[in-house]
């Protein structure tokens, strides 16, 4: 496949992940900056390694908050997307990382909520 073709192609199946977590997940709408980067993070990642077979560190509270989140966003995304099935591991890892930056993009740092970075909030 043509990489123009190749990089269209997964900015597609980007932009198919963050409507199904715009639409579906609540753990976006921290009120905090901090909090939506850690939490973007934290679920991704895991998301990613539960996609890739990697394994998951669940050794903290915090990490098995995440790690729940991830399970159910990664079980989402098999039901509702076939085409991750015919994914490599390296692609699935670049999907997800592309996924992460546009998600960190849309809830964070291009978001117009003033409140995400109100000190007295």
């Amino acid at each position: 496949m043509a990489d123009a073709m190749k990089d269209d192609v997964m900015k597609d199946r980007i932009e198919q992940l963050v409507d199904y977590i715009m639409k579906k997940c609540l753990w976006q709408f921290h009120s905090r900056a901090w909090d939506r980067t850690r939490q973007n993070e934290g679920i991704l990642t895991r998301t990613k390694q539960l996609l890739c077979d990697e394994p998951v560190d669940i050794s903290t509270p915090d990490a098995r908050c995440y790690w729940v989140d991830a399970v159910c966003l990664a079980d989402a995304f098999r039901a509702r997307y076939a085409w991750l099935a015919d994914m490599s591991k390296d692609d699935i890892a670049v999907l997800m990382q592309g996924l992460h930056e546009r998600i960190e993009y849309l809830t964070v740092t291009g978001s117009l909520n003033l409140e995400l970075t109100d000190q007295k909030y």
